[in-house]
């Protein structure tokens, strides 16, 4: 993908660094695939705020995503790459040789006019699903299945790609993107490619006012407030808080936070921080 620096013609654009937009190809979207989407700014079915710093926003529709790629051994053609605001992926109308549409994760480097397919036994290509006993070794995939039938669940964000290490007969390990080496059903699905806009994390804001089109507001720090807000709030002049914890006193950096004798921790080899956890 392409980045574009704008000129500093105006303080918001002095540091902003934005995405181009060079793959995308429409800014119509499907509407047989949009839902509404109402927000609720961080209120509970009581009406009261149950997040703080929410509000606002542009309004937007949802997308609707196949996740499963359900729809097996019958070709679809590429119709459009489009933007998807719910989400750091671009994402690409498929219209399948019976007519349907459907939205899928776009990976990198599909083409409009491309054909995609899903199947025990299509061939591992760009934007092709299949499960992965049938995909070879070494091979980069993204949108994989946890359980078969499930729906893609892992490595869907923009950039993201995991690699198929090894094949271990019911099971195939997995490089995920954060390091972790771990253990999925050979079964599953998964799309071969690496997860389009992969530039997402180099984009500049260039101000506050971006946030709040997403439906941001401003977040308060936690020494900035006073000893009955904050735990890290208080003392004279700027204290530091002592050690980072949340508002409720939970610490915010160093706890571990899964769960102990958790189900999958059989199903990791190796955790992202370099500890072994099966023999």
């Amino acid at each position: 993908m392409a980045l574009r620096k704008y000129k500093p013609i105006t303080a918001g654009t002095r540091w902003r660094i934005g995405n181009a937009y060079a793959e995308i190809t429409t800014n119509q979207p499907e509407k047989s695939l949009l839902e509404p989407q109402k927000k609720t700014a961080g209120r509970n079915f009581q009406g009261r705020r149950a997040m703080r710093y929410m509000g606002g926003g542009h309004r937007q529709h949802y997308r609707i995503i196949d996740f499963k790629r359900n729809k097996k051994d019958i070709e679809a053609t590429v119709v459009s790459i489009e933007y998807d605001p719910n989400r750091t992926a671009f994402i690409a109308l498929v219209q399948y040789t019976d007519g349907e549409k459907r939205y899928i994760i776009a990976p990198q480097g599909l083409q409009v006019g491309t054909k995609v397919s899903s199947g025990d036994n299509v061939a591992p290509e760009i934007g092709n699903a299949l499960p992965m006993k049938n995909i070879p070794l070494g091979t980069v995939i993204h949108n994989i299945e946890m359980q078969p039938g499930q729906g893609g669940k892992l490595v869907r964000s923009a950039g993201a790609s995991a690699q198929l290490a090894n094949k271990e007969e019911e099971y195939a390990v997995l490089k995920m993107p954060s390091g972790e080496l771990r253990k999925l059903l050979i079964n599953c699905f998964a799309t071969i490619g690496v997860v389009s806009n992969s530039d997402h994390n180099l984009e500049t804001a260039g101000k506050a006012g971006r946030n709040r089109w997403k439906g941001v507001r401003p977040r308060v720090r936690g020494v900035a407030m006073n000893p009955v807000d904050h735990p890290m709030g208080g003392g004279e002049g700027r204290a530091s808080g002592g050690h980072p914890r949340s508002r409720t006193g939970k610490y915010a950096k160093g706890e571990k936070t899964r769960t102990r004798g958790k189900g999958s921790d059989k199903l990791i080899i190796q955790r992202r921080d370099g500890k072994k956890l099966t023999k």
